[in-house]
């Protein structure tokens, strides 16, 4: 009989949970200790903040997570001193002020991705909200020293909490972003190698593939979110997190350039020569090669010889069509793109000053997602302000504080998501409050007065729910139990040891907690078809701006990183299994990697003429991209496609750049036409006819 996880993890923990949880009670004793050694009002707010710093303990991480939280309360404080000054004589417009700044700083947090830059806006409406709300709950003795004494405070206590947890992260077995890098870079390196080669065999499935590109998604996101905090280790940081960006962006570059060759054999086999079949063959057997190399230099030997032999194939081709020879320089370019994959990756230990910096992947920013994300926070705060003005409790002012963290840090979660976190969060806070007020009246009466004895109380419980902490899956238990914890037993200089006191606000947390649950499951964004084709309008307004960026294949590969990822997550919570939105939005990538492309063989092409055809062919794709997602060809591009060749031609004798560009065009007509039908089936609706072979699947 297994044991259930949580068990699991506090009965038999591993090296690496049992060190986590030690170097967790370090630094919250730290925090404890230094705190009341300042005087600081309510040390255990320090401790809250350093219960925050140990999720994701590296070294460079949590210096990044301690100055958000440093800047976010500082910005909080700032604004809270901002309203009071204005508004004490109007508390219920310094509270509609504070419910407006929450929501703003919570729709604010779902324009980034980065959880260290969540934590500052979660700070940033917290702070703000523990300076307002605590100066309006004593009113009868508020002067503006007294407002500013109070923010002091607040700032300080979480600044001491972030500061000696980073000292802790530092001095005791520290762990780096760069060990964490190299591994997720080897491991989407390996899955991309995969990916490519199950790409290119005939027989592999359509979930096959998915379930590849989904993995090397999620883990590009990861990657990608480290790379700024790689910058804070060391003098070799900064090139690091450069060459994390680079590999990134041409990871992207490899899916994209793989799925078109990759489509193409699956759905016009009939036009697959069998000098390409050779060429396709021999990309199969070097990826599979490249990803057994137990080196970087044998990698890279690998990849070069395989460029090599792709060179001698294509000197070989007589009389093969358009198509297999702009396929066939595909596939060189997708060789040339590994080639700086692999530098990108030994960059990561030692300096390669040679690599091109690259932009970091971006974060996709949906307004509407922001809105909702923002009125929700702000709906959760209101119902605590209603609930405190109404009854003046303090418990009522948990309700109004800890909620409005969780909304921030959960923005990013779906319903179905949420729900078990959340479950596990009650779990924890449920299981703190019996706990909180046995060592609250009990052992901790006996130890005030006593820093020592007090901390070696709090040490057995801390390590209990730092090792829940430790684990990815356990952590929402070992969350729920270490805040509530702590802000029932609020342990100082001046503790008061009051059982109705703790008892208040151990249901202040947990009625707030479960009016999170609540307000979430009632104020949800519109459905995942919706949202998708958002994020599909979006790469469309992307493919006809692409002649707007210097550097286009970076600028789109960064736009479509976390946008395919969040198309799949859609596609995966809705239990769809035909993944079409996901295909749409592989589809956007390759069109955009073809137009850039295009601009590179036109460029001694190019007269006043072809630039105007240029712009009205690259606005026709993205129309014919949004068309073919609805289920409809647009008979619109294969015009405007052979206008443009025409325009081409007449600049100049047709020589290998323009069959090659004939090839290019004939291929994405294929491409859109295969898509509107594949999308008309899947939906079940008719689509207009053309001329092109039938798709035999989803690409």
């Amino acid at each position: 009989m297994s044991l259930h996880p949580l068990m699991a993890q506090l009965l038999t923990p591993n090296r690496y949970a049992v060190i986590f949880a030690i170097k967790g009670v370090v630094a919250m004793a730290l925090a404890l200790f230094v705190s009341m050694a300042l005087q600081l009002d309510r040390p255990y707010w320090a401790m809250v903040s350093a219960i925050f710093l140990q999720i994701r303990p590296e070294s460079g991480l949590v210096i990044e997570k301690a100055l958000c939280l440093i800047v976010g309360s500082a910005a909080g404080g700032g604004f809270g001193i901002l309203v009071l000054a204005l508004l004490t004589p109007y508390p219920l417009l310094a509270l509609g002020l504070l419910t407006l700044w929450i929501g703003l700083n919570s729709a604010a947090s779902s324009m980034v991705h980065n959880l260290n830059y969540i934590y500052a806006f979660a700070m940033a409406g917290m702070t703000a909200g523990l300076v307002v709300i605590l100066v309006m709950a004593d009113a009868g003795t508020t002067n503006s020293q007294a407002v500013f004494t109070i923010a002091q405070a607040r700032i300080s206590e979480i600044t001491t909490g972030a500061v000696c947890a980073m000292l802790v992260s530092q001095l005791l077995w520290p762990v780096t972003v760069k060990d964490g890098l190299r591994v997720n870079a080897r491991k989407v390196i390996n899955k991309t190698l995969a990916y490519l080669k199950l790409e290119l065999e005939p027989g592999s499935s359509h979930k096959q593939r998915h379930q590849h590109a989904d993995e090397i998604l999620e883990t590009l996101v990861a990657l990608n979110d480290d790379s700024s905090a790689v910058t804070y280790e060391g003098p070799e940081g900064s090139g690091r997190g450069r060459a994390a960006n680079l590999l990134c962006n041409k990871v992207m570059s490899l899916l994209a350039v793989t799925q078109i060759l990759g489509r193409f054999q699956r759905n016009h086999g009939d036009l697959v020569s069998p000098a390409f079949s050779e060429v396709l063959s021999q990309l199969r057997h070097y990826f599979g090669a490249i990803a057994e190399a137990d080196s970087y230099q044998e990698g890279y030997r690998l990849a070069h010889l395989l460029r090599r032999s792709l060179l001698e194939q294509r000197s070989g081709f007589r009389n093969e069509s358009a198509i297999v020879v702009r396929l066939t320089r595909t596939a060189l370019e997708l060789v040339s793109d590994l080639v700086v994959v692999l530098r990108a990756y030994n960059a990561l230990e030692s300096r390669d000053k040679t690599l091109l910096k690259a932009p970091m992947l971006q974060t996709h920013r949906d307004p509407l997602v922001g809105l909702i994300n923002g009125f929700r926070t702000a709906v959760i705060f209101a119902i605590g302000a209603m609930i405190w003005i109404q009854t003046a409790s303090s418990a009522a002012l948990m309700i109004m504080i800890m909620p409005v963290v969780f909304s921030v840090m959960f923005a990013r979660f779906s319903l179905a998501e949420l729900t078990p976190i959340l479950r596990r969060v009650l779990i924890g806070a449920t299981v703190a409050i019996p706990v909180a007020l046995v060592f609250g009246l009990g052992l901790l009466s006996r130890a005030s007065g006593n820093v020592e004895l007090l901390i070696l109380v709090l040490a057995g419980p801390y390590f209990f729910g730092l090792l829940a902490l430790a684990d990815r899956a356990t952590l929402p238990y070992g969350l729920g139990f270490c805040i509530p914890f702590t802000i029932i037993t609020q342990p100082s200089n001046s503790m008061t040891f009051s059982g109705e006191s703790a008892i208040n606000i151990a249901l202040g947390l947990f009625v707030g907690i479960s009016i999170l649950y609540w307000v979430f499951k009632l104020i949800t964004p519109p459905d995942s078809r919706f949202m998708q084709r958002r994020l599909l309008r979006s790469t469309a307004r992307d493919l006809a701006a692409i002649d707007d960026h210097q550097n286009p294949e970076n600028w789109f590969n960064g736009r479509m990183g976390e946008r395919l990822l969040r198309l799949a997550n859609y596609d995966q919570s809705s239990g769809s299994n035909d993944r079409y939105m996901t295909d749409l939005g592989f589809t956007g990538l390759n069109l955009g990697h073809v137009s850039i492309r295009l601009r590179r063989l036109i460029k001694d092409h190019r007269s006043p003429a072809v630039n105007v055809l240029l712009d009205e062919w690259q606005q026709t794709l993205a129309d014919t991209y949004l068309a073919s997602a609805r289920g409809t060809v647009n008979p619109a591009f294969r015009k405007v496609s052979a206008r443009l060749l025409e325009a081409i031609h007449a600049q100049g004798d047709p020589d290998q750049k323009t069959i090659t560009i004939e090839g290019m065009f004939e291929r994405l007509a294929l491409t859109l036409e295969r898509t509107a039908r594949t999308v008309a089936e899947a939906t079940g609706k008719p689509a207009l006819s053309s001329a092109a072979p039938d798709a035999a699947e989803p690409g």
